[in-house]
Formats: C-alpha cells, structure tokens, sequence
C-alpha cells in the first residue's frame, strides 16, 4: 500500500492536486494523509509554543485548521464515489510546512508528496510558490507539484531530462516506472548532446536507464546542444507531453536549475505536474 502526503491551505491550489492524486492512484491501494499546518501569524512562534494556552489562541486557530479538514474530509466523499483501494486520514499540526512533512515521513511511511505549485496567495508572475521551494530543497521524498490551473489527464507521455552523470543504481526509480505501467505511459527520456561522445560512465548509466524502464515503452532522445530550459520548452512543444520527471542530485542540472537562480527567473512555465525523486545519496545527506 502507497501513503501518500498531500498538504493543503484549503485553497484552490492544493484541492486540485488533491483531486490529481486520488485521480493518479484509483487503481492502487492508498492511504492519503491530508495535512494542514497552522502557526498564529500574532505572536512569534517561540511564544506561542511556550503560552499557548494564555489567549487560547493556539486551541483557536486549531480548530479552523481540524474544521477545514472535516470539510475536506466532505468534499472529497462528495466529489469522489467511494472506492475501495483508498482510505483518507487528516492531520492537523501546529508546526511549519517543511518541519511538518519532515516528521510525517517518518511516522507515516510516506512514498510521495502531493502539492500544488502556488500557495494560497500565489501571484500569476511566480513560477513555483516560496512552499514548493522550500519543500523541494529540503525533503528528501519524491514529491508530485501540480499547477494550479492542471486538469487532470493520464501521464501517457512522461518526459525524463537526464545528464547521464546521475548513478542511477543509487536513485529509486521505481516510483516512476510504476506511474507508467499502470497508465501504459511512454518514458521519454531526453539528453542534451555536449557536442561530445559519451563518457564510458554516461553510457553505463544508459544502459541502467534502459534496463530500469524495460518494463514499459520507452525511447531514448539525444537532442541538440542547447540550454536545458530551452530543451524542455522544445520538447512539450512538439511532443504532448503529461508529466515532467526529474532526479534532484546535488550536482545535477536539477540543483542549477532551482536553486542557482532566482526562483521567479527560471525560464520555462511549469503548466505539467512535475515529478521530484530524490536520489539515495541526496536522501542520506
């Protein structure tokens, strides 16, 4: 059974990657953790977590936060009919989003975070919300960012930029290859040519790639030197495209990407759920 995390600010946002998720996994057992994270914006939180009970305050803003998920719990049983592979559990945490997810990972034994890209407050020019950043650059878990404005539609063609520098018998791929079994999606996975052969390592790590997805459809795409952004941006255009997948490394072009620049910079609108796997050193450091 997959547990899968899906934090929620009760906005628009986060109920469409919700929607996407129960969506993605019908046909697998799932237990989905809703979670809403609440912190008085009043007092500093080093205050609230030693007086929290002076004002009543904390037990306030606690039962907006288990109300809205009750709510939550509602429209979901509403929206969705009953199905017999998923079970829904909501968690309510006094604590900041990051230091949240991290400790329900433990406890809960999560395979997979589900958000969306903006939070509540999202502005129409900011590519990925200051949430989404924050999350990618300090969870070590896959995680699933759904646009805000997505609907849901079968990942039948999942786009995988690759430099081929990533050891990939320290990276778990098995989340992704199993998203396109069950949707009989095509893995395209993509290298943007240097101008050079391959290193020998490069070529080891292709054919891991290859023997990893034998599994499913498959094609391998070595593209034309450009920048990675532009690559990107070429590929959805000429192929339909349904999910963006890639492994955050620490030297890998995922970290230049996101991290390196300023996050409101980054070239490429995401308008397709993008997939974040970890790899094993990453998660280990």
């Amino acid at each position: 059974m997959k547990h899968i995390l899906l934090p929620t600010d009760f906005s628009d946002n986060s109920w469409n990657a919700i929607k996407y998720g129960i969506k993605l996994f019908k046909d697998e057992e799932c237990t989905f953790h809703l979670f809403n994270t609440y912190i008085p914006v009043i007092y500093h939180v080093e205050y609230m977590l030693a007086y929290p009970a002076q004002f009543g305050l904390g037990d306030a803003i606690r039962e907006a936060s288990l109300q809205g998920l009750d709510r939550l719990m509602g429209r979901i049983s509403k929206e969705f009919e009953n199905n017999p592979n998923h079970r829904f559990e909501s968690i309510a945490r006094f604590d900041t989003l990051v230091l949240g997810i991290k400790e329900l990972i433990d406890e809960r034994h999560i395979d997979l975070i589900v958000m969306g890209t903006k939070g509540a407050t999202g502005a129409k020019e900011v590519l990925l919300g200051s949430n989404t950043v924050q999350v990618f650059k300090n969870i070590k878990c896959p995680i699933l960012a759904i646009p805000s404005d997505f609907e849901y539609e079968s990942p039948q063609e999942i786009l995988f930029p690759t430099d081929l520098d990533v050891d990939y018998q320290k990276t778990s791929l098995d989340l992704l290859v199993d998203i396109a079994v069950t949707h009989h999606s095509r893995i395209n996975t993509m290298h943007v040519s240097t101008g050079y052969d391959l290193t020998e390592a490069q070529e080891s790590h292709k054919m891991i790639l290859e023997n990893m997805f034998k599994s499913t459809a498959y094609l391998f795409h070595d593209v034309e030197s450009m920048e990675i952004v532009e690559a990107i941006n070429k590929f959805q255009i000429k192929h339909r495209i349904n999910m963006l997948v890639m492994i955050n490394n620490k030297h890998s072009f995922f970290e230049n990407l996101f991290f390196k620049n300023t996050i409101n910079q980054i070239g490429f609108h995401l308008n397709i759920p993008f997939l974040v796997i970890p790899s094993k050193a990453h998660r280990e450091s």
